[in-house]
């Protein structure tokens, strides 16, 4: 079967937010396996994104990265005019940036909640309104989500309060925008090892934790997400709109 027929095959131009660390690093280089030109939207790690450019050169993948920071109006209007000049229509966009500070309630302020807020759940939100002339007929938008966004957990007000706005968002994206044939889809995440657990308290503690109540006693990889998110984005998962994938080894099921 040609690669451009299967059911999991990607084509078109992909908007990746947050695309060279990390589980975005992750989907970022699957999508372009899988058949996408990919855009890898950055904010600072130069080393990172230079990394996965030189392994795209390396392996012949359509694949660029794009530093820009969206939270910035000069940074959003620098990614939307790329996407517009890519003469493709756009195929899909895949939020992973996140941002947010882990601190008690006593201790947040308005400032923490609005810087958390703004890349967390205005952008894609600008991002989705600002092009959506740009998107094919069959174009999807994923946000990562998080276990945060339903439940309590310790030093997470700020972010988990994003993520479940994040999460109304796409729902609201997924019924108004289904008649354009766009579909919207979470992928909630449990526990993976990446860098963002460099800020969070205790993390290892949490992180071998999290491993032990999973029924397969380990965490979920980066790579696993990035499989995930490309059936979400695939013509496999065409009736599939305003759902929340959870991809954690199972460890919500267990006490």
């Amino acid at each position: 079967m040609a690669a451009e027929n299967q059911p999991f095959a990607l084509r078109g131009l992909f908007l990746v937010t947050g695309g060279t660390r990390g589980i975005g690093r992750a989907i970022s280089e699957r999508f372009a396996r899988a058949g996408a030109h990919v855009l890898a939207n950055y904010v600072r790690n130069e080393q990172a994104a230079g990394e996965l450019q030189a392994l795209a050169q390396a392996d012949g993948l359509a694949l660029e990265t794009l530093r820009a920071d969206l939270a910035a109006p000069r940074g959003l209007e620098s990614v939307v005019a790329r996407v517009k000049d890519g003469g493709m229509p756009l195929a899909g966009i895949v939020h992973c940036a996140a941002t947010g500070t882990h601190r008690t309630i006593e201790s947040l302020t308005g400032r923490h909640l609005d810087w958390t807020f703004a890349l967390n759940v205005r952008v894609p939100f600008e991002l989705t309104t600002q092009l959506l002339p740009h998107f094919g007929r069959d174009g999807c938008i994923l946000a990562i989500s998080s276990m945060g966004a339903t439940r309590a957990l310790p030093h997470y007000t700020a972010v988990g309060a994003s993520k479940g706005a994040l999460d109304a968002l796409i729902r609201h994206f997924a019924a108004e925008l289904a008649p354009r044939g766009i579909r919207a889809n979470l992928l909630r995440p449990g526990a993976v090892r990446t860098e963002a657990w460099k800020a969070m308290p205790d993390a290892e503690q949490r992180l071998a934790e999290a491993a032990a109540r999973t029924p397969g006693g380990r965490l979920v990889t980066p790579e696993e997400l990035a499989c995930a998110a490309q059936f979400l984005c695939s013509p496999a998962a065409a009736g599939v709109n305003g759902q929340a994938l959870v991809v954690d080894g199972g460890a919500a099921i267990v006490y």
